[in-house]
C-alpha cells in the first residue's frame, strides 16, 4: 500500500461520502444543470447551488452567487487576473507565487503593457509587509498573493496586506491553493476581493473542481464566452452571477463530490485540520533534522506553516530521491521545481529543485515515521 504524501498536489484518499455522492449523481441525476426544466436537470442545478452555499459558509461569503465554479485554481487565477487587469496597470505579487500567477502576468506584460513587481521574501518564504508597501505606485491596481507557498509552507500575512490594499484603494487577489480547507478564511475580515481555490486539495473533492470568489463590487471580463443556460436569446454574455463566469456545461458529478468534501471540512473545522497537519510537519521536520546531510527549507521548527516539508538529501538530485522513495519504499512525494521557480530562487534550490512531502487530513504518525526511516536509509548511500 502506497504511503501518500503529495497532498499539496491533490488530496487522497477522499472521504467515503465524496465517492458516494458522485456515484449517486451518475446513477440518478447526471443531467446538464441549468439546461432544462426536467427533474434531473433541476436536481443537478440544486447540487451546484448547495455547493455554493457550503463554500460561502466556509469562506464567509454573503452571497453564494458571488462564487463561480472553475476547473481548478489555475483557471480561477486566470479569470481573476485577465478579467481585472487593464492596459497600463501595475500589479504587485510575491516571489513565491505559482506559475498560475506568474505566467498570466508575464503574458499581460507582453500584450497589455502591464507592469509587474515581484516582491522578494527571505529564504524561508517569509514576507515583509513593508516590502509590499514600498512597491506600491500610482498605477498599482492589484496585489496578488499566495496564502501559503506551495514549496516552503510559509503563511503570508494576508490580513495585513488586505488592510494595506483597503487603505490604498487597491484590490487583493489571494491564491488559496494550499490553504482552502486548512486555514480559516473569511473574505471580509481578511480584506480579500477575489479568492481562487481548488476543490481537489484540502477541500477533499475530486479533480476538476475549484472556484473563484468575486467581490460584488467587481465586474470582471469573462474568461470564457458562450452558453450559460440563461438569456440564451441575447447576443452578449449575461451580466447575472454566477452565469457570467460559467459558460459551458458544469462538472455536476465533481461538484456533487465537492459538496460532501466541504461538509466534511466544515464538520472537522479548518483550525483542527491545520493543527493536526502542523503537528505532523513538526514531527517530520524533527526526524529529518536528525539525519546527517538532510537540508530543510521553509520556516523553522516551531513556526506556523501549512502541511508542507521540503528538503534535499546530500548532493543527490531531488528527482532521484523521490524516485527511490516511490520505487523502493512505496512513498509518494513530489520533486523538482513545483511550478514555482521564483520560490526556488528564494530558497536557493534552482540547481536541483527539492523533495516535497505534504501531509493531509488523513495522514498518520506511522506514515511520517516510515518516511523518516526511508530518508535515513537513502542518506547512507548518497552522503
Amino acid at each position: 500500500m502506497t504511503i501518500y504524501l503529495d497532498h499539496a498536489a491533490t488530496s487522497w484518499p477522499k472521504p467515503p461520502e465524496v465517492l458516494k455522492a458522485m456515484q449517486q449523481c451518475m446513477e440518478h441525476y447526471a443531467a446538464n444543470p441549468g439546461r432544462g426544466s426536467h427533474a434531473m436537470a433541476v436536481q443537478a442545478s440544486r447540487v451546484l447551488f448547495e455547493g455554493r452555499k457550503q463554500l460561502a459558509r466556509l469562506f464567509g461569503v454573503k452571497n453564494p452567487n458571488d462564487i463561480a465554479y472553475m476547473l481548478n485554481t489555475t483557471m480561477a487565477l486566470n479569470q481573476a487576473i485577465k478579467g481585472f487587469v487593464k492596459e497600463g496597470d501595475h500589479v504587485i505579487c510575491t516571489a513565491v507565487e505559482h506559475n498560475s500567477v506568474r505566467r498570466p502576468l508575464e503574458y499581460l506584460k507582453k500584450t497589455k503593457r502591464v507592469q509587474v513587481t515581484y516582491v522578494e521574501t527571505n529564504s524561508k518564504g517569509e514576507l515583509s509587509i513593508d516590502a509590499i508597501a514600498q512597491a506600491i505606485c500610482d498605477t498599482t491596481t492589484l496585489i496578488v498573493c499566495s496564502h501559503s507557498s506551495n514549496l516552503l509552507g510559509s503563511i503570508l500575512p494576508i490580513e495585513a496586506i488586505g488592510q494595506l490594499c483597503h487603505d490604498r484603494g487597491i484590490k487583493l487577489l489571494v491564491d488559496a491553493a494550499q490553504t482552502a480547507g486548512t486555514l480559516d478564511i473569511h473574505v471580509d475580515r481578511l480584506g480579500i476581493d477575489m479568492l481562487a481555490f481548488p476543490g481537489h486539495k484540502a477541500l477533499l473533492g475530486p479533480l476538476g473542481t475549484g472556484g473563484l470568489y468575486i467581490s460584488p463590487e467587481l465586474d470582471l471580463e469573462p474568461l470564457l464566452h458562450g452558453g450559460t443556460g440563461s438569456q440564451s436569446e441575447a447576443v452578449d454574455q449575461p451580466t447575472v452571477r454566477p452565469d457570467r463566469y460559467e459558460s459551458g456545461t458544469q462538472n455536476a458529478v465533481g461538484i456533487a463530490g465537492l459538496v460532501e468534501g466541504v461538509k466534511y471540512v466544515l464538520k472537522e473545522t479548518p483550525s483542527r485540520i491545520h493543527q493536526k497537519e502542523w503537528e505532523l510537519t513538526q514531527k517530520l521536520m524533527a526526524g529529518l533534522m536528525e539525519i546527517e546531510g538532510v537540508t530543510l527549507f521553509g520556516p523553522d521548527l516551531g513556526h506556523n506553516k501549512t502541511g508542507i516539508v521540503s528538503f534535499n538529501v546530500g548532493q543527490a538530485d531531488s528527482s532521484e530521491v523521490a524516485f527511490i522513495l516511490d520505487q523502493s519504499f512505496q512513498i509518494a512525494v513530489r520533486a523538482g521545481f513545483h511550478c514555482t521557480p521564483l520560490a526556488h530562487g528564494m530558497a536557493g534550490t534552482m540547481d536541483r529543485g527539492a523533495v516535497r512531502a505534504s501531509v493531509g487530513a488523513f495522514t498518520t504518525d506511522q506514515e511520517i515515521d516510515q518516511l523518516v526511516i526511508a530518508v535515513r536509509e537513502i542518506a547512507k548511500h548518497v552522503n
